[in-house]
């Protein structure tokens, strides 16, 4: 097999030993095998890459599992999610789509066999009395008091257990390994425990269930796995993974593990996640905030624009946190070839043009992006009323304030130089028109003499505005690390309070008009935005930001 001409690193570099080694008889097969306890977020995105990258540019296979073995925490709703977020990254599995619950009974009868080989036992302790027993880092466990039971015992008891017998807790199946090695794990770990729980495929046939330990190094290799890729929690794992295979003598993947994603200003604990859900300080799993790739889908993340930043960063053993930044820079660079470009003001205020005339109005051709020489241009409407931004107007402009200000000239985008000549204010002191002038031989924004002015405007035409709601999304937490609290406070205590702004009275230009929920836009000066595909309606169009842009126009609808 020819080795891919990708980015290597130390995983690659592993596999190609192998293939060059003649291992696996050439094979390369991953998986992505996740737990049904909730919503895959970008840190799975990033295994999902790695996974089903080596598999395709391997000329291989990829799997997608489910890793079921805990009824009482896994759902089919995050199933069916699970699907979704894996399909939209654009991993494929073929017709592999897999349930470590599909093996239950493999596993039950490998479990057998290790009894008959005296390498396993029912342990009456419970699980406070196994934690006591298996010792410290330091000092050496001691042996359960049911270790030595003989086979024809433990084959009684387990069949029991699995037919019911026995309540919740009251036994556990055990490896019998060594109580003191010096890797905690290998000290007699529990393989299977009882669990009288209802399995979201299985009903109720099951009642003992298996551990993660003992359960994947068999899913593995039952689906004949070349490399079991996985975080490098798990390095300390791995002795056990290896030593139930060897034990077995059944197919045996290589487990590698690498780096997980760490993500600034971010969670990505399952547990925290839904304690977010939970109560309430996010809308959902796909609430725009959340680290979930349902949430990056809703907010307007594009699966290439992840997978590139998957890429970026690359693959390590050493742990660092990416900065969020990394990741709004790949969406930005996605968006500025892909999205068309539209203007909207999302604080506004009223501009009359007064030496237009009333009643008339005219169509501007705009650009749709010009990154992307083939997107062509559309017709903007221009008219006597227009909506600029509020912050592109101040009376008392600092220095290098280039926008509206009294006796100011600015070049509206696309259409004529405009100047202010008067404000309108009402009873409390607030703007509520600024009347200008315009210079009618200046469309298309150049002056015929060659005059130029150093400020540039988006606007709408008021009469021809489409309404909108915006959602301006920001870091949901304030720090860098939200998991580093003071003394005695919960990680929510690091949440920010400034993490989503709702604008309700914004304008759009009509060219909106029609737009499918999900589609993408860059506002003009303000940043990338899209349809909110789940709040949007007939009645009610909704958006998304999705990044700011990179340069300081991207905070003109902050509110004061």
């Amino acid at each position: 097999m020819d080795t891919p001409k990708t980015d290597s690193n130390f995983i690659r570099e592993m596999i190609d030993k192998d293939l060059a080694a003649g291992k696996n008889a050439g094979r390369v097969h991953t998986r992505f095998p996740p737990e049904p306890n909730g919503y895959l977020h970008i840190g799975h995105a990033k295994s999902i890459c790695l996974n089903y990258g080596i598999a395709r540019d391997y000329n291989g296979k990829f799997n997608l599992r489910f890793d079921d073995t805990n009824p009482c925490k896994e759902e089919q709703e995050y199933v069916d999610s699970m699907i979704e977020d894996v399909e939209w990254l654009g991993a494929d599995w073929e017709d592999r789509l897999f349930y470590a619950s599909d093996y239950f009974q493999e596993m039950y009868q490998y479990a057998v066999e290790l009894i008959k080989k005296k390498k396993a036992y029912v342990c009456d302790q419970s699980l406070d009395e196994v934690r006591k027993y298996r010792g410290t880092i330091t000092e050496p466990g001691k042996n359960s008091p049911f270790r030595d039971r003989i086979v024809e015992e433990n084959l009684d008891l387990f069949e029991r257990m699995r037919k019911g017998e026995f309540p919740d807790g009251a036994k556990t199946l055990r490896a019998k390994i060594d109580m003191s090695h010096p890797n905690l794990l290998m000290r007699d770990p529990v393989m299977y425990r009882i669990l009288h729980a209802e399995h979201h495929r299985t009903g109720s046939k099951w009642c003992i269930y298996p551990m993660y330990d003992w359960a994947h190094g068999l899913e593995d290799s039952v689906e004949k796995i070349t490399h079991s890729i996985c975080t490098m929690e798990f390095e300390t794992h791995r002795r056990l993974y290896d030593w139930f295979l060897d034990e077995l003598g059944v197919n045996h993947a290589r487990q590698i593990e690498f780096a997980r994603l760490n993500l600034s200003h971010t969670i990505l604990s399952k547990r925290k996640l839904l304690e977010l859900v939970d109560e309430g300080y996010v809308s959902g799993w796909d609430d725009p905030r959340m680290p979930t790739i349902c949430g990056m889908r809703r907010r307007g993340y594009t699966p290439e624009s992840v997978k590139d930043f998957c890429r970026c960063i690359g693959v390590s053993k050493m742990n660092s946190v990416i900065d969020m930044v990394v990741l709004e820079n790949c969406i930005r660079a996605e968006l500025n070839r892909t999205a068309p470009r539209v203007m909207s003001v999302l604080d506004p205020v009223k501009v009359v043009i007064t030496n237009y005339p009333e009643g008339q109005s005219e169509e501007l051709d705009a650009i749709n992006n010009p990154e992307d020489p083939e997107a062509g241009t559309r017709k903007v409407p221009f008219s006597r009323e227009l909506y600029i931004e509020r912050a592109d107007f101040m009376e008392d402009p600092p220095k290098k304030f280039f926008r509206l200000t009294l006796n100011r000239e600015v070049r509206l985008r696309y259409a004529y130089f405009i100047t202010c000549r008067e404000v309108i204010k009402d009873d409390g002191g607030n703007i509520t028109e600024i009347h200008c002038t315009y210079d009618p031989a200046t469309r298309g924004g150049d002056a015929p003499d060659g005059r130029k002015v150093k400020g540039t405007l988006h606007w709408v035409s008021a009469k021809d505005a489409v309404a909108a709601e915006v959602r301006v999304y920001d870091h949901l937490f304030a720090v860098r690390d939200p998991n580093k609290t003071e003394e005695g406070k919960a990680f929510l205590s690091n949440l920010n309070p400034g993490s989503l702004t709702v604008l309700k009275k914004c304008y759009i230009e009509p060219s909106i008009k029609g737009a499918a929920p999900g589609s993408r836009y860059q506002f003009e000066r303000l940043g990338y935005f899209n349809v909110d595909p789940k709040d949007t309606t007939d009645a009610k169009l909704v958006f998304n930001r999705i990044v700011s842009l990179k340069d300081t126009w991207a905070k003109v609808y902050k509110q004061s």
